[in-house]
């Protein structure tokens, strides 16, 4: 069993960072691929970035330069470090974890077979 967490959301102005953190409860992310998505009001989710357990690291071009996807050394959490917040960032943010998928599918929220609740994240001044 995968059970995850997130942690980290709230309300902060333009500009502003927020760091959301994944968790796995029991066990580590040692093999996993995890992935953080969110989803806007009236939105589908989307991809925002994965690490995989090689530690190779992609990001949505949205993103790219302002988040920063990183695993702490007991691979029991994955951080998303989020700076110069913008409004459209405003958004229920996901972590997810699989051990099976293939670089061409780590974009796709249908890969990953396990999930957190989410926590908002919400831009606004």
């Amino acid at each position: 069993q995968v059970q995850l967490a997130e942690s980290g959301g709230g309300l902060v102005q333009p500009g502003d960072s927020l760091r959301l953190s994944c968790g796995r409860a029991g066990g580590t992310f040692q093999s996993y691929t995890v992935g953080w998505f969110r989803q806007a009001p009236g939105r589908e989710r989307v991809f925002v970035a994965a690490i995989r357990a090689n530690g190779y690291i992609y990001y949505d071009d949205s993103v790219k330069g302002r988040f920063t996807i990183s695993r702490d050394n007991t691979k029991t959490t994955v951080h998303l470090q989020m700076s110069s917040l913008k409004p459209e960032d405003t958004a229920v943010y996901y972590c997810a974890a699989d051990s099976s998928i293939i670089l061409s599918q780590l974009r796709f929220g249908s890969s990953y077979r396990h999930w957190g609740q989410g926590t908002q994240v919400t831009v606004s001044s």
